[in-house]
């Protein structure tokens, strides 16, 4: 017996799709934004079975992208993407402004949402942060996924912030990377907004308790698999469930735990021949040669890659 969706979960999940991952941005050897490398990403994590692309997110390197890079990246996705997948524009900084302008261009280069992480390094209080997010949420159309991650950001959106930001129309579902399945169960016993687990150890648990969705890192190379973890949760069969992400914790381990997360995924794409490089922009170091063993031994464990 499949698991009852209400309003908001179906609401969510036609906005955004269930199975996403939060893109690499592909650079050229000497740093340069790599658009045909873009398209060739799309074309593979399509492929894989991701119905959700997240562009421009933490994995996305976005904190060393100009705003007008941000907006060809985005423009070669939704081209590449051709409508089959949902593009996901990460617009969300800690300047409001520049946030908003961010989603006006996010939405004429046919983005079909925007993810909005929590303001970082300026430590708003909880009323700054529902003021910010109010605001991204009326300047477009587009639907909005909030980004719960105060590893990063440095503030946790409270319960009673995200239940008040859930009020506002457009504000549909929350990326929880807040590791708190406790708040994250609170949250959810609301009905009244919809949770994507934003962090592949716990994918498994925060479907458990309600989660519709995941958007990935680990993604770029097991979008597969995670979709099908998504619908076996759905069809409340856990047994096999767990027996699937079981066999993904080495791989998990691999990407998310060694080094940082875009570094491991940029390393993997390039084994996997999707990429030409693996290069990042500073402050992050692409993966030495170590690290790229580390990735191809976790690649062959999970049988993604055989030579």
């Amino acid at each position: 017996m499949a698991m009852i969706e209400d309003a908001a979960d179906r609401a969510a999940i036609d906005a955004f799709g269930r199975v996403g991952t939060a893109m690499i941005t592909p650079f050229t050897p000497e740093g340069a934004v790599d658009l045909p490398a873009v398209e060739a990403t799309v074309d593979h994590l399509v492929g894989l079975g991701n119905d959700m692309l997240v562009v421009s997110g933490t994995t996305g390197e976005a904190s060393t992208t100009t705003d007008t890079e941000k907006t060809e990246i985005l423009r070669a996705v939704v081209s590449a993407a051709a409508g089959r997948a949902r593009i996901v524009a990460g617009v969300g900084t800690n300047h409001t402004a520049q946030s908003i302008s961010l989603a006006h261009s996010a939405q004429d280069a046919g983005a079909h949402g925007l993810l909005s992480v929590t303001p970082y390094y300026s430590r708003p209080t909880q009323d700054g942060v529902i003021a910010h997010t109010r605001a991204l949420a009326d300047a477009t159309d587009l639907p909005v996924m909030l980004y719960d991650i105060p590893g990063r950001s440095a503030t946790a959106l409270d319960t009673q912030t995200i239940l008040t930001l859930a009020e506002h129309p457009r504000i549909l579902a929350v990326k929880d990377a807040k590791g708190s399945l406790a708040a994250s169960q609170e949250v959810l016993a609301s009905g009244t907004i919809a949770y994507y687990s934003g962090e592949d150890a716990l994918n498994l648990p925060l479907l458990s308790i309600g989660a519709v969705g995941i958007v990935s890192v680990v993604g770029h190379v097991a979008a597969d698999r995670f979709s099908t973890l998504v619908s076996l949760v759905a069809s409340n069969d856990v047994a096999t469930a767990r027996r699937i992400a079981a066999d993904l914790v080495p791989l998990v381990d691999a990407i998310m735990n060694r080094m940082p997360g875009v570094v491991a995924a940029k390393a993997a794409l390039e084994l996997l021949g999707v990429i030409p490089s693996r290069t990042t922009r500073l402050p992050l170091l692409p993966a030495d040669a170590q690290q790229v063993d580390a990735v191809r031994l976790a690649l062959r464990r999970s049988e993604y890659l055989t030579c």
